[in-house]
């Protein structure tokens, strides 16, 4: 099946990348603060801005703003310095990362207050913390204790909100039409024609499960393929789950929607 394709237009970016063997990329908090100053020096050599940053023990999302078609130079030399300093750090050989890492073109500017707020509270869901903005490795935690760093000195939201005013938004539970626009923001996939980059109507079933950190949102990607016409056999053999185990899953949705 093909890859997705590498938007390196100037713009906004998703980017996530997580531990191979969803291993824990992150052992203790030096390591989160080394990856914080390579993002820092990758972010002045590229002239990316970050607009949103979340490191989890085991994957990080950033929100990158791109000026140059640079982003996979920039990504690649992110993740191939942190993961010499991982190695060397703790003695180990051997790939650290997944995959390459994951990114989404953001096309539209009404995603981009949701989709920072869907980082921000990656501790929260999660169970870490009880409100976005507690947790020490995250954007919002940098602004509300004054201490932003200096790639985080661009984003948008230190240019559209005052503190108060983004922690009371940000305060305020994600609501069903918000959790949809996220849904719908990460399957989006586009392709090129004619030198055009265009949004394809259909995304490939392999990246409904990109994000999958645990059962329940192994089970809601499920749903979401179903709903998106893909059929039960080939959601089956996608993620190695029966027939049956898909069929009672999307009909346990069904009764309890």
């Amino acid at each position: 099946m093909a890859r997705r394709l590498r938007i390196e237009i100037c713009g906004y970016h998703h980017v996530y990348n997580r531990g191979v063997a969803k291993n824990n990329i992150f052992l203790n908090n030096q390591d989160k603060e080394k990856f914080l100053q390579i993002l820092g020096d990758v972010a002045k050599e590229f002239k990316f801005n970050i607009h949103s940053f979340c490191l989890m023990d085991n994957h990080y999302h950033i929100l990158i703003e791109n000026k140059k078609e640079n982003l996979s130079n920039g990504m690649r030399q992110l993740n191939s310095k942190y993961a010499s300093y991982f190695n060397r750090k703790h003695d180990r050989v051997g790939h650290l990362w997944q995959d390459r890492f994951k990114s989404w073109f953001v096309m539209s500017d009404e995603y981009l207050f949701t989709l920072f707020k869907y980082i921000e509270s990656n501790p929260v869901k999660a169970k870490m913390t009880k409100k976005i903005g507690d947790y020490k490795y995250s954007a919002t935690y940098s602004i509300l204790n004054d201490g932003v760093p200096l790639f985080l000195k661009n984003s948008f939201v230190l240019r559209d909100y005052n503190t108060a005013e983004l922690f009371e938004t940000l305060s305020i539970p994600f609501e069903e039409d918000e959790m949809h626009k996220i849904d719908k923001f990460h399957k989006i996939v586009f392709k090129t024609d004619k030198d055009e980059i265009v949004q394809t109507k259909r995304i490939e079933l392999k990246e409904y499960f990109n994000l999958i950190e645990s059962k329940s949102d192994r089970n809601s990607a499920i749903k979401n393929a179903f709903k998106d016409d893909y059929s039960k056999s080939e959601i089956s053999r996608e993620i190695g789950l029966s027939v049956t185990g898909v069929s009672n899953i999307i009909k346990k949705f069904k009764i309890e929607g």
